[in-house]
């Protein structure tokens, strides 16, 4: 049975509190200072003395609390203590996630010389199996990959693994890990410390802590569904018909801002993006279907601010921090209420402001009601002017038409110019092409 510990929503003891107080060794305090990781959240703050108490962890906090960092400064502290080559394992649901969390451990752990690896899905078996035979310090990987290399890499196992952490737990369950959560905890070490981390406690997420994890410790910040204060949320009730033009209405009215803007399928957001960028914005896509050097590129061009819009499905709903999104924009609504949770969390991050944005259809009533219904509030309408949209109506439709000729999927840095569409003689070019 869990030992239950809650946060109270604030407490002044809680404003002052440090990273030394949490029992934070200096080389990791000085770390967490270039980081520019002033205090420590919530969730650190409940998670990291316990952690360094060597108990087990269930950790409970909304999306953007800086969970990473609860998981990360106890394993490294370990790891100082008692060094050790293929010390800890983080499971994560997705590659991006996987590489984020990779840079933050490589961050914090600099000056100590840590080494991590990422195993993920879409990149050479044989490459990865390299790195592992390197004996890195720290494994963050997502479960089908890492089962493949369990069984099929030689000379690698975890049976000394000191510590497992399952980040987003109730994500990797729900995209039907079940089985390889199975196999992993059968053949890594029983003689580890087991972190886990979700945003819900649903019951396939209270199995798996009664599977892996001894007399935790459960640390919860936040005991119902909600969205941080600093982030105002608006919808937009439209037409199904003109839901591009109210987006790029959308996007000249706050023009200046980074969008992540989402939608329900790869289709939609390559169609989308390629709408935008016919239109002049600078927009680029994240989807399944794209190979995980593409799905990295569009990330870091997002991330190194070289495109302002980044379009995407839900593989970029959770975990992934970019401190710059202003606004977040559900093109399509989320057919899960608790998808809305996880997308508006990535704007308004640790203190920062943001806005979130969700375009309502005629068909889409019911599912935003739940959605009202689940963060307890009535989100107000977003200021719009109707005949400003219809003004849009002639050069947003021209876009479609572009949108819908170029096969799916679409290389960015190729376009169609305008006398090929003019005359439908579909021929693609380099971006850098002049008809």
């Amino acid at each position: 049975m869990a030992t239950h510990v809650e946060n109270p929503e604030s407490s002044e003891i809680e404003i002052d509190k440090t990273f030394r107080d949490l029992g934070v060794v200096d080389v990791l305090c000085e770390a967490c200072e270039q980081l520019g990781w002033k205090q420590p959240t919530k969730i650190q703050i409940e998670t990291i003395p316990v952690a360094l108490q060597g108990r087990d962890i269930i950790g409970l906090a909304e999306t953007g609390s800086g969970k990473t960092g609860a998981f990360a400064l106890p394993i490294l502290q370990g790891l100082l203590e008692n060094p050790q080559r293929l010390y800890a394992l983080v499971l994560t649901p997705t590659r991006e996630l996987a590489f984020q969390i990779s840079e933050q451990f490589e961050a914090l752990g600099s000056s100590i010389g840590v080494k991590s690896a990422v195993i993920v899905g879409g990149i050479d078996m044989m490459s990865q199996a390299l790195t592992l035979a390197k004996k890195p310090h720290v494994i963050i990987a997502t479960p089908g990959r890492l089962i493949d290399h369990l069984e099929n890499t030689k000379g690698f196992n975890l049976k000394a693994l000191k510590y497992l952490v399952m980040d987003e737990a109730d994500r990797i369950l729900n995209m039907d890990f079940e089985t390889e959560m199975d196999k992993i905890l059968k053949v890594i070490s029983r003689d580890r410390r087991t972190f886990l981390f979700s945003a819900t406690m649903t019951k396939k997420v209270q199995k798996l802590e009664r599977a892996a994890l001894k007399d935790p410790v459960k640390c919860a910040v936040s005991s119902k569904y909600q969205t941080v204060e600093k982030l105002q949320q608006f919808y937009i009730f439209i037409p199904s018909k003109f839901k591009d033009c109210y987006l790029v209405y959308v996007l000249n009215e706050l023009a200046g801002n980074s969008f992540m803007i989402f939608c329900s399928t790869c289709n939609n957001t390559q169609r989308v993006a390629l709408l935008l960028r016919n239109l002049g914005f600078t927009a680029i896509s994240l989807h399944g279907q794209m190979s995980q050097n593409k799905r990295l590129g569009s990330l870091n061009k997002f991330k190194s601010k070289s495109r302002s819009i980044l379009l995407a499905t839900d593989v970029a709903s959770r975990g992934l921090d970019i401190p710059h999104v202003d606004v977040v924009i559900n093109f399509d609504i989320p057919t899960h209420s608790k998808d809305y949770i996880h997308r508006v969390g990535r704007t308004a991050r640790a203190g920062r402001s943001g806005k979130a944005i969700t375009f309502v259809t005629q068909y889409d009533v019911e599912l935003f009601q739940r959605i009202e219904h689940l963060i307890g509030k009535k989100l107000p309408a977003f200021p719009t002017q109707e005949e400003e949209v219809m003004m849009l109506n002639e050069r947003v439709s021209e876009a479609q038409r572009f949108a819908r000729i170029v096969p799916f999927p679409f290389e960015e840095g190729w376009s169609l110019c305008h006398c090929c569409l003019n005359r439908q003689s579909f021929i693609f070019h380099p971006a850098s092409y002049r008809s």
